[in-house]
């Protein structure tokens, strides 16, 4: 890729960042995790505490593209349709008529995601592996660039659903945004309404470059060595006595398309093991399982430190 096209990546790259953070304080590695998924094709679960910023990051990202957004309050009586679509009976034409759900805008908000049906959450799963949903025996393909930004609790389970492996499995990366610090707190409380810079915040990038910046992930090179790390990483799950389940194959291919756009991010057309090592809890953690009885916040803590130590038993090249 050439040295000119790597560096203007960058700086759009660069101003979505800074325009994110102006908004969603405290958090700089967070954001750039999210614009990482946003270029690696993937998609985003934010899993934390109430009250911290897990709805406001979502949608400070989808103001920092020029792109349709759409957020869905998932409640335990929302349906498929409600997410997807239906067909309509038009009696002037005498024929159904397909009505696009929210499904059909570039950047999804699934807000409390877990407080839906098992049956409304798998309504995503075409959406979020095939960019494409079948309604009736029709397919419809869904717009590029699509990024589904999922929010969940993990402390209240009284009226939640837990999101099935499966479900889980089409997130690229799960964050988790923990407190503030002291300063950042303090600014928080001095700038008052955060939410409502939003009306000012200007787009940072169109469609089309969004599109171009993720085929030029694509392209970052990755050594023969990181592959083999990759490899070994995922292995290295799948026999340690911490997990029931380790990494599956599709999970290493995650975590090399996150790694390519992790590089991107920092104006690389290449990538380092530092690259792999800096996505590899988000993107591994939430697609392993633990042979543990613990739940919520303790248990996502857990499988974090669990892939940590295990990652740090394999050398990198």
């Amino acid at each position: 890729m050439p040295e000119k096209a790597v560096s203007a990546a960058a700086e759009r790259i660069q101003r979505l960042v800074d325009g994110v953070n102006r908004v969603f304080v405290s958090k700089p590695e967070v954001v750039t995790l999210a614009v990482t998924t946003l270029l690696a094709r993937g998609h985003l679960l934010i899993e934390d505490v109430p009250g911290i910023g897990k709805t406001l990051l979502g949608v400070a990202l989808a103001h920092g593209l020029s792109v349709s957004f759409k957020r869905i309050q998932f409640t335990n009586d929302l349906l498929p349709s409600d997410i997807l679509g239906l067909s309509v009976f038009n009696q002037r034409d005498t024929q159904f008529e397909f009505k696009p759900g929210p499904i059909f805008s570039h950047v999804v908000l699934a807000d409390e995601i877990n407080r839906s049906t098992p049956k409304t959450q798998s309504a995503l799963l075409e959406a979020m592996n095939d960019l494409q949903v079948t309604i009736d025996g029709k397919t419809h393909a869904l717009p590029e660039p699509f990024l589904v930004i999922a929010t969940q609790n993990p402390v209240e389970y009284h009226g939640t659903f837990p999101l099935p492996e499966a479900q889980l499995d089409r997130f690229l990366m799960r964050l988790h945004i923990g407190y503030p610090g002291r300063e950042d707190a303090k600014r928080i409380l001095r700038e008052k309404d955060l939410a409502a810079q939003l009306k000012d915040m200007a787009p940072a990038m169109t469609r089309d470059e969004v599109v171009e910046l993720q085929r030029q992930a694509e392209e970052v090179s990755v050594d023969d060595a990181l592959l083999d790390y990759i490899v070994r990483l995922a292995e290295a799950t799948r026999t340690h006595k911490a997990f029931k389940l380790g990494l599956s194959p599709r999970g290493s291919l995650a975590l090399s398309r996150a790694a390519r756009a992790y590089a991107l991010v920092h104006g690389r057309d290449y990538c380092v093991p530092d690259d792999i090592k800096t996505v590899a809890v988000p993107v591994v953690a939430h697609r392993t399982l633990l042979d543990s009885s613990l739940y919520g916040v303790a248990r996502i803590a857990e499988a974090e430190e669990a892939v940590a130590s295990v990652f740090r038993s394999v050398a990198a090249p």
